[in-house]
């Protein structure tokens, strides 16, 4: 049997993957990944996210406005937001990077927003840091997003770090770069946790694993990582794959995605 997974994040929207998603998502489909979260990054793309997921069954929307796209807020698109995000599973991705040229006065404006947004309609978040760990955390404190929860979405912050957002209800998540050569905090993050606060997840086209490093990544592909993680922690595949689902189905609050 092929383990059965989720992945958490991955833009089948975007080129390349969207000029061949039927055959990107039968691909991960025959490699046992049941479903495909797929975030928004601005206004722009919302209403392709949800035309692909009226049209397969196997693709969850999120909706939101990325940190690098915050100067694109105004009235009528947290409007828009609030039209879209009862049709989605988990609001995102949002947050803070500093690492952006979008001033981080208007990125922290913008992720409170789509936060209050989220905590008002009861959705879980996606959430993108680099480097802002702490100030991402007092954000969601002070939103009250423990009440809804969520996924830091391919997680690079330390152990100690993760531990304070699995305290407020949010799961660690892991992508390729566990794989990579050079991969130093993401293994710490797969040793240290327990895996019952951990889910997986490609960010295709983006972070493909070591053994595809240089091609843009693909949501099959999310098998790496799985086994990756197993490894680590000296279980099977099967264990990772079942535990990080029912991780990601309790997060996201899935009613559907079963295998």
């Amino acid at each position: 049997m092929k383990p059965a997974l989720i992945d958490s994040h991955c833009h089948l929207d975007q080129e390349p993957l969207i000029s061949g998603v039927q055959h990107f998502m039968q691909e991960a489909s025959a490699a046992g990944v049941l479903c495909f979260v797929v975030p928004g990054l601005h206004p722009d793309g919302w209403r392709g996210i949800a035309a692909l997921a009226a049209e397969n069954r196997s693709v969850l929307a999120a909706y939101g406005i990325h940190p690098m796209h915050a100067v694109c807020i105004n009235d009528g698109n947290l409007e828009l937001l609030r039209e879209f995000a009862p049709l989605g599973v988990a609001i995102g991705e949002i947050g803070l990077d500093p690492l952006y040229q979008t001033p981080l006065a208007l990125q922290e404006a913008v992720f409170r927003e789509q936060l209050r947004v989220a905590v008002n309609l009861g959705l879980p978040v996606l959430i993108h840091c680099r480097r802002a760990f702490k100030r991402v955390l007092t954000i969601l404190s002070e939103e009250s997003a423990e009440q809804v929860g969520g996924i830091m979405h391919a997680f690079s912050g330390s152990v100690e770090m993760a531990r304070e957002f699995i305290r407020i209800g949010f799961a660690i998540s892991i992508s390729g770069t566990v794989t990579w050569g050079n991969a130093v905090k993401p293994l710490r993050l797969v040793r240290e946790l327990p895996l019952e606060h951990l889910v997986l997840e490609t960010d295709a086209p983006d972070m493909a694993p070591e053994r595809y490093r240089g091609a843009f990544n693909r949501p099959a592909w999310i098998t790496e990582t799985a086994q990756r993680v197993a490894e680590v922690r000296g279980v099977s595949l099967e264990d990772v794959a079942r535990i990080t689902t029912d991780n990601a189905r309790r997060i996201l609050r899935l009613g559907r995605c079963s295998a």
